[in-house]
């Protein structure tokens, strides 16, 4: 019980410090979200259409900040983070609620792929050191992990898309497909989806396989694995149960965190391919001085982060009851 109060007192203190923190950076720089869209505009700024846009941003300059700050905590309460200047007169809930499934389907999917992937031949090459898996495929995918990822994307399109012509080069789907809920729009999807998951997976599952082999080959000298095998259990049995169990338990954090940031897309995975998502609409905000929609997905990405962590902690105290113990 002790345990569980910890953690949730640590994610509920840190998400009050992000949104705080969220509250504050924008209001202590200078202008607003009205000013910046009246900018684009040469010429004088119309003092009336300057306090329109003020009211369809929210903005409003005679209020005190604690008022402003609580007034903010409540919109928060209920998923209200204003309009976006990017897709003025849209909302940044309705925004962030469109390119979420994009981010979420490609990029989530391809990180779990690559841990669960890499954990499993991690975990196999440790086991059989000195095997065909042990000798190639760790050095093989530890340089690929090296490589920078906006090369490698870039060397994929001119292979796969231009030289080939077997995958799209960038966008979500063909814009001449029509939306909705087929077959054809479905398979059209995958197919943009194949080239920039197959960049993420190389470049990243070295790092899930490095460290579960290290974990592993650790774990196998402890007492437990030796009595283990004195016991004569089965190889498989010992691997799965005493070895794995326990070597996964560092990794679970790092993976974690990185899940969490899926939530923010990985910019330059989007950026490349043009890939409509959280990435390049964090991106689209950044450049257009869009703070109402910074401010959502900062925030959005900071939650996810910090439930990650929090469902990481539940699951090694699951996996390993020390942990408990020592909390």
């Amino acid at each position: 019980m002790r345990f569980v109060v910890r953690r949730l007192g640590f994610f509920v203190l840190t998400l009050w410090v992000a949104i705080t923190l969220n509250f504050l950076i924008p209001r202590l720089m200078p202008g607003n979200a009205a000013v910046a869209m009246m900018a684009r505009y040469k010429g004088r700024i119309n003092p009336q259409g300057l306090h329109a846009l003020e009211i369809a941003f929210g903005v409003n300059t005679h209020q005190s900040l604690l008022s402003a700050y609580f007034a903010y905590l409540g919109n928060i309460a209920r998923l209200r983070f204003g309009t976006s200047l990017t897709f003025f007169p849209d909302s940044v809930m309705h925004q962030v609620g469109q390119a979420l499934p994009w981010t979420l389907g490609l990029i989530g999917l391809t990180t779990i792929f690559a841990f669960v992937l890499g954990t499993l031949i991690g975990l196999v090459a440790a086991w059989r050191r000195g095997g065909f898996l042990d000798g190639a495929f760790p050095p093989i995918f530890v340089i690929t992990s090296a490589f920078p990822y906006f090369w490698f994307a870039l060397l994929c399109i001119w292979l796969f898309s231009i030289k080939l012509g077997w995958l799209p080069q960038n966008g979500g789907y063909d814009y001449t497909t029509t939306v909705g809920w087929s077959w054809t729009f479905a398979e059209d999807v995958v197919r943009h989806s194949l080239l920039p998951a197959f960049t993420i997976l190389v470049t990243s599952i070295g790092i899930w396989i490095l460290t579960m082999r290290n974990n592993t080959i650790s774990v196998m000298t402890e007492d437990y694995v030796r009595m283990a095998r004195a016991k004569g259990l089965k190889p498989w049995r010992i691997m799965w149960t005493y070895v794995g169990r326990n070597a996964i338990l560092p990794n679970l954090t790092g993976f974690a965190m990185s899940l969490g940031f899926v939530v923010g897309g990985a910019i330059l995975v989007e950026y490349v391919f043009n890939y409509p998502g959280v990435g390049w609409m964090f991106l689209q905000s950044v450049e257009n001085q869009d703070y109402a929609l910074m401010q959502g997905l900062f925030l959005l990405i900071t939650v996810a982060v910090l439930l990650a962590i929090l469902v990481a902690d539940a699951a090694t105290a699951m996996l390993d009851p020390r942990t408990r113990d020592r909390s």
